[in-house]
């Protein structure tokens, strides 16, 4: 009889240490787990720099701020997200990113994953690959440096994995003046005056494990000429906040498509338009209240599209006419990609129910993250731009209508509606992850 009781004992204890187990998820004072990681990817040889057209292939010549991979991993019980910014112009490629999500699943069980680069104008070309004529034997350092990137990338998303530990969350937003449409003629002007900042906290302390800011305006302050690599205005930005609030920051760029920097005369320069920025965003910062998620899920899905092109690019003409344009091996690269359409992807991710993050492929108009933020009914969205990819523009229909640089189909071969289709998309998505529509109704 004895013999029974201590086993039924041990059950009981084994019972209660599962459901502490469980409950340490649950509870107030262990929502979720929330680390951070870091690489350093400024290029260590001249290569090619992204951005502007009218450099063709000049090689960089050297360094004026360092660029960097910044991950922040969230876990729940119930999945994992890794968020990354990148001071670069674009996403990885797509074959960077069949890389990294394979390692990151299989080394630390990551589901989801957003990449975005700032999309600063002084980054390096990382499209060149290993094959004759497509960049191996002209731009070998560039090559090379293109398939060490993934690794640093995966680096810096596993470090914030392994060292995640318990903590909070919370959202705050303020409209500013800070961007421009550098677009349209229509009054109103199209303008997505949002910033979003994200502070993550130690769960018991409270102090700040990193913040994570998004806010849309083309990082293009560093004056063209300079053939130096630069995060411009988001790296200026990034090492005020840091200094000042003792923590990690990470930027990811939104809606940027169709929005400039709209500096005064006292922050011109892209190191007082960043502090500017960063000023709002310690501001906005220090009046969050950082709590544990309503919900402890992480959930998310990954839509991939195939647009028809509004260019041919099965005409030689057009590879000559894009190959003066920029320059011969890395439009051959793209080419290669396009001409059986145009493969983009999509990123929707629910935090909570609270907090849904949606990624996209390029440049996207302003008006597809407003829009989407109107239609969407959580707490709060927040658009990623230049995500998981880059398929160049994503203008809005009425844009298109309107035309001009970044709605033209040589700057925007996607098809027309391409970007609103998306946003449909990722509002099904949220409705779908937040229990709001069944699966069937779509």
């Amino acid at each position: 009889m004895f013999a029974r009781i201590r086993i039924v004992g041990v059950l009981l204890v084994l019972i209660l240490l599962c459901c502490d187990r469980q409950a340490s998820w649950a509870n107030d004072d262990n929502p979720l787990r929330v680390g951070f990681g870091k690489r350093d990817i400024t290029p260590q040889a001249p290569t090619p720099m992204w951005g502007y057209g009218a450099r063709h292939a000049l090689l960089s010549q050297g360094t004026l701020t360092p660029l960097y991979a910044k991950a922040i991993v969230v876990q729940s019980e119930e999945g994992k997200v890794a968020m990354v910014g990148l001071d670069i112009g674009r996403g990885p490629t797509r074959q960077m990113m069949e890389k990294i999500r394979a390692e990151i699943l299989e080394k630390a069980g990551i589901e989801n994953v957003l990449i975005s680069g700032s999309h600063s104008h002084h980054g390096p070309v990382i499209e060149l690959i290993d094959r004759e004529g497509f960049g191996k034997g002209t731009y070998d350092d560039a090559v090379a440096y293109a398939e060490k990137l993934p690794d640093l990338i995966i680096e810096a998303i596993l470090e914030a994995d392994k060292t995640a530990q318990p903590a909070t969350i919370g959202v705050g937003t303020r409209e500013l003046t800070l961007n421009r449409n550098r677009h349209t003629k229509r009054n109103p002007k199209a303008r997505d005056p949002l910033l979003s900042v994200v502070r993550f906290d130690d769960a018991q302390s409270g102090k700040p494990l990193a913040v994570l800011v998004n806010f849309a305006a083309h990082p293009v302050m560093t004056k063209g000429e300079v053939l130096k690599f630069s995060a411009d205005y988001p790296g200026f930005m990034q090492d005020k906040v840091e200094a000042e609030m003792e923590t990690n920051c990470v930027f990811i760029q939104g809606a940027a498509g169709d929005l400039s920097p709209n500096p005064t005369d006292d922050f011109r320069e892209p190191k007082l338009f960043g502090e500017e920025l960063a000023r709002n965003v310690i501001e906005v910062a220090g009046e969050i209240e950082s709590k544990p998620l309503k919900r402890n899920t992480i959930v998310g899905r990954v839509d991939q599209f195939r647009f028809k092109s509004r260019i041919d690019f099965s005409d030689p003409l057009v590879l000559v006419g894009y190959s003066a344009a920029f320059f011969p091996e890395l439009i051959v690269n793209f080419i290669e990609e396009a001409k059986e359409g145009h493969q983009a992807e999509l990123n929707t991710v629910l935090l909570g129910r609270q907090i849904a993050l949606v990624g996209g492929s390029g440049e996207f108009f302003c008006n597809h993250a407003v829009r989407l933020r109107e239609r969407s009914y959580v707490d709060h969205t927040l658009f990623f731009g230049y995500c998981n990819g880059h398929n160049l523009y994503f203008p809005t229909i009425e844009a298109v209508s309107e035309g001009g640089y970044g709605a033209d189909a040589a700057v925007s071969p996607v098809e027309i509606g391409a970007g609103e289709r998306m946003m449909n998309r990722a509002l099904i998505n949220i409705y779908e992850m937040a229990g709001r529509m069944n699966a069937q109704a779509k």
